[in-house]
Parts: structure tokens; sequence; C-alpha cells
């Protein structure tokens, strides 16, 4: 059995590559969804897929604390989107 992850920066850095696998793996749709300001709704599929994983991997007790995997596709699509945003402009 593999062990959990019982520190918050470690959960904190699976989430972060949870979100950029996300994000890498479906960029039709993070396009669309920043392009509709609907971006949780039409990755909602793939957010719940990596909430699932991701809960597999981290202690109950470090889960708890924080919304680690809200947290990091927030950072991440605010990353995106300025970074596209200073590419058009």
């Amino acid at each position: 059995m593999q062990r959990l992850i019982t520190r918050p920066t470690a959960a904190m850095r699976l989430a972060r590559t949870i979100a950029s696998d996300i994000l890498i793996y479906n960029p039709g749709l993070v396009a669309e969804g920043l392009a509709n300001d609907t971006v949780f709704e039409v990755l909602a599929e793939q957010i719940e897929e990596g909430r699932r994983h991701f809960s597999t991997r981290v202690s109950p007790d470090v889960a708890k604390q924080h919304d680690f995997l809200g947290r990091a596709l927030v950072d991440v699509l605010l990353y995106r989107a300025l970074t596209a945003a200073q590419e058009n402009g």
C-alpha cells in the first residue's frame, strides 16, 4: 500500500501537479472556460477525478486543513489567463 502524504507542502505540490495535468490534457476546455468564465463548469468531470485521486494520496487530516486542489486550480488558471493576456496584448 502506498504511504499517504502527511505534510501540507507535499499535499499542495500534488494538488498543483493535478491542476497542471488537468490543464495540459484539456486545452480546448480550458480555453472555452476562460473565454466564457465557466472554467469550473466545463472542467467539472476532470476536477472531480482530480479530487478523487488527491483523496487517495493525502492523509484525511491534512486534506481537511485546506482546499489544496481548489487553490491550485485557481493559481494555475490565473497564471495561464495572465500569461495569455500578456501574449495577446
